[in-house]
């Protein structure tokens, strides 16, 4: 770590300058800063797969070494492969290897690594964590631990959002136990009622109840799964929105005091709370929503001082009104569709902003050039409630062609490993407009091509040919109201003609072959088409 100038202050064990980037003084708010001035020549990423290589790929364009962590699994994994350097830090199970604060630690020690970018997942959120980055004088690429505390609980995060006076969905502001209390609580805010866990995410701590006779039981679920999921069984009720709609605004802060938002993302199309599919812009927002969502991004932000790259996200109903949901503060999945239409690279704006340098652009800067969408490649069968089907890469064919991005962390023979998210790769498409960028999308499906495991591809395909998605007229319930299992087994009744034809033609041009050869061949045919979706 080099340090510019003379006069010094001291936080914890950091030493800082009087200059150009805050650093909070005190463990409470965000309030009180010095100036100090960082650059770095080497950072370790301690994340794994298609988004430590990304981060390395920017990082090594401006000239800054990276350090790869890896756990017994990736010992082979590209992005150990890609980095300068690369530390072990422990056997496969996360909690033994990538969740170790204290090994990442100790691999900046080992290699003179001055920061760490956490990528998202694993630690990027923790707090805990990113107080010990700053007790042992190291740089975290990513906001203040006290900025994570408060957006890291959901109450604690509308508290804050409270005082620029967003828009908040109807219900309680804070936790409830007792049930008795929360059943009149919930009475009064109307049926149907949404129990969220306060620490939650990914629809963990969530039920929908829809009656007061349900609600006991729905609570108690929630509240067990919310204590088991996060260690904190503390839950809030909320007014059911019908019909809604995810939009997520990305926001950028720097230690100048300066926050600014990147637009918007429509993150609706998911499976099991979690998104599948994003696109920016959104088909549904007007200019003057996107200015309203984008200030009130902005002010959440502000809330708690907010420096690095982060999400707000909210929830929108059928008639456009748009409440704050939490905020997410970290580099998110879906960041390359902003990244298409902004012209920015996110990553190296977050490297940038952790150095103290100020954001290069203003607000008005800023326009939106054509449409991006992304697709989750999750090694996944969507005909078997989207259940993970791990196994080997037999095939891993990437398309090419223009406006086609493929952010990815395997290739052909390696293994999808039980250990972690499923997720292979992100399948983005840019076009001028959203019909050419839904065009090459399709196209680069189909010369996607994946043998020896289940993927999401074809849902995928499913989804872009759709008359919801295409006219824009969609929302969260996308899957539970347009997708069945049936879907993609008329497209194995398609393969399956297709491949009695092609058993016609090999006994057609193999006469001399035994009928036994002929049927391997066929099968093993059917059977890579089947993996190839």
């Amino acid at each position: 770590m080099s340090l510019r100038g003379t006069k010094q202050s001291h936080v914890g064990k950091r030493p800082c300058k009087v200059r150009d980037c805050f650093v909070p003084r005190n463990d409470n708010l965000v309030e009180n800063y010095i100036f100090i001035n960082l650059s770095m020549q080497k950072i370790l990423i301690a994340n794994r797969g298609e988004i430590a290589l990304r981060i390395m790929r920017s990082a090594r364009e401006m000239g800054i070494k990276t350090v790869a962590v890896y756990s017994d699994a990736d010992r082979n994994a590209l992005h150990v492969r890609y980095a300068d350097e690369a530390v072990h830090i422990g056997e496969a199970p996360s909690n033994q290897s990538y969740l170790v604060g204290e090994k990442i630690i100790d691999a900046c020690k080992q290699t003179g690594a001055e920061g760490i970018h956490p990528g998202y997942g694993f630690l990027s959120e923790n707090a805990a964590f990113a107080r010990k980055v700053r007790e042992a004088g190291l740089i975290l690429i990513g906001p203040s631990p006290e900025a994570m505390e408060v957006m890291g609980n959901k109450l604690s995060a509308k508290a804050a959002a409270m005082k620029y006076n967003i828009p908040m969905v109807p219900g309680t502001e804070e936790a409830i136990t007792d049930i008795n209390e929360a059943k009149q609580r919930a009475v009064e805010v109307g049926f149907p009622i949404l129990i969220k866990a306060a620490a939650g995410g990914g629809g963990k701590g969530m039920r929908i109840v829809e009656s007061v006779g349900d609600f006991e039981e729905q609570m108690q679920l929630a509240v067990s799964e919310a204590t088991s999921a996060f260690g904190d069984g503390s839950v809030f009720i909320e007014r059911y929105v019908s019909s809604p709609r995810h939009i997520e605004i990305q926001v950028l802060g720097d230690t100048h005091g300066n926050i600014l938002h990147l637009f918007e993302r429509d993150c609706s199309v998911q499976r099991r709370h979690q998104k599948v599919i994003e696109e920016a812009p959104s088909s549904v927002l007007t200019p003057e929503i996107r200015n309203a969502m984008g200030k009130c991004a902005v002010d959440v932000a502000r809330s708690v001082n907010y420096t690095g790259a982060g999400t707000v996200e909210f929830i929108m109903d059928d008639q456009l009104n748009f409440y704050f949901l939490e905020m997410n503060t970290r580099l998110q999945v879906e960041h390359p569709v902003t990244e298409f239409i902004t012209g920015i690279d996110l990553v190296k704006e977050q490297i940038r902003i952790a150095m103290g340098e100020a954001i290069s652009f203003k607000q008005e800067d800023l326009e939106i050039n054509g449409h991006a969408i992304e697709l989750r490649v999750y090694a996944e069968d969507p005909a078997n409630n989207f259940l993970p089907d791990i196994g080997t890469l037999q095939t891993y064919v990437t398309p090419k062609g223009p406006g086609v991005r493929v952010d990815d962390g395997f290739e052909q023979g390696m293994e999808i490993p039980i250990y972690y998210d499923p997720m292979i790769a992100k399948l983005i498409t840019y076009g001028k407009n959203r019909e050419e960028a839904i065009e090459r999308m399709i196209r680069a499906i189909d010369e996607y091509h994946i043998t020896g495991i289940t993927t999401t591809l074809a849902f995928g395909k499913f989804v872009m040919q759709h008359g919801a998605f295409t006219s824009g007229n969609f929302d969260t319930h996308f899957v539970k109201k347009y997708f069945t299992p049936e879907v993609l087994q008329t497209d194995n009744e398609e393969e399956a003609m297709i491949a009695a034809l092609l058993v016609e033609r090999l006994l057609g041009r193999k006469k001399n072959s035994t009928n036994n050869t002929i049927a391997i061949e066929s099968s093993n045919w059917v059977r890579n088409r089947k993996h190839s979706n």
